[in-house]
């Protein structure tokens, strides 16, 4: 899959939210348009115009890590989207053979058993398409709507956007639903040929209005550490606190974790949930992933 519909349309969304005098330029008349131009991109980043527009149609081919720096700088671009800047230049061109990964990466028995040696923490194994690879059986009570749910295939994003529960799940649905999008946007910079990954991102665009609108956006989001409130059916209300802890290999998978601080409302949740859980007979080996 060519990237240069990517990485043009991120350039213009980027060069569309800085006004002038953010950019510390000085502006006479009315303007047309919103943000810089191009010639006044090109200016702050130090290279001809001709070469900016060259790059605004979608070729970062063979550009340098000094340019790349200038037009993050130009553009007033975050950690997050000047990562993502470089991504789009690493997978412009030819599909880089060493970056491939598998489709579905195994989830090595040493991480399913830390996963599952948390019992008391609802914890979970996941890709970069947002796929829930393997859980403990609190991770599976915690998000049990999920995965009750065949057509989400164990995917947060499918949920996020198909089930009409996650709206009541996710206390901030939109903010959530905000960093998913960011999400898939990030790894669809990394890998621009991953069939499964274009086709999830196809499947949601042609079934929600609502991630086609996020999707347009260009904005990209990494998952670290964060505060969900959740919503379940169950136990009800829910402020856990989110660690997200990228395993240090190429599988490109994370081990997500919720926690309660002690004491509160939130943690006697989670111990009625894992009650619940076990008399539900709920509880699954985190070995075992969703049904796809």
């Amino acid at each position: 899959m060519d990237n240069r519909d990517a990485v043009s349309a991120f350039l213009r969304s980027r060069r569309g939210k800085i006004t002038p005098e953010q950019a510390g330029l000085l502006t006479y008349g009315q303007r047309r348009v919103p943000g810089l131009r191009r010639g006044e991109v090109a200016t702050l980043a130090g290279v001809s115009v001709e070469y900016y527009t060259r790059l605004e149609r979608g070729n970062l081919q063979g550009v340098s890590d000094s340019v790349l720096d200038a037009l993050a700088h130009a553009l007033r671009l975050d950690d997050t989207e000047r990562m993502y800047l470089y991504d789009l230049a690493r997978a412009a061109g030819p599909a880089p053979r060493a970056r491939r990964r598998e489709s579905r990466p195994a989830v090595r028995p040493s991480v399913a058993r830390i996963v599952d040696g948390m019992p008391e923490l609802p914890a979970y194994v996941m890709n970069n398409r947002l796929d829930a690879l393997a859980a403990n059986p609190l991770g599976r009570a915690l998000y049990s709507e999920m995965y009750a749910d065949p057509t989400c295939h164990g995917n947060v994003a499918r949920f996020a956007f198909f089930n009409p529960a996650a709206r009541r799940f996710y206390a901030d649905w939109e903010r959530m639903a905000r960093f998913a999008v960011g999400a898939l946007r990030i790894e669809a910079g990394r890998s621009p040929y991953d069939r499964e990954l274009s086709n999830l991102i196809g499947e949601l665009s042609t079934r929600s209005d609502a991630f086609r609108v996020m999707w347009g956006s260009h904005d990209v989001h990494v998952f670290r550490e964060s505060t969900k409130r959740l919503n379940h059916p169950l136990v009800g209300d829910l402020l856990l606190d989110q660690e997200t802890m990228s395993l240090p290999d190429e599988s490109g998978l994370s081990v997500v974790v919720y926690s309660a601080p002690a004491g509160t409302a939130a943690e006697d949740g989670l111990k009625l949930l894992a009650s619940w859980s076990a008399a539900a007979g709920q509880g699954q080996d985190a070995r075992q992933a969703p049904s796809v």
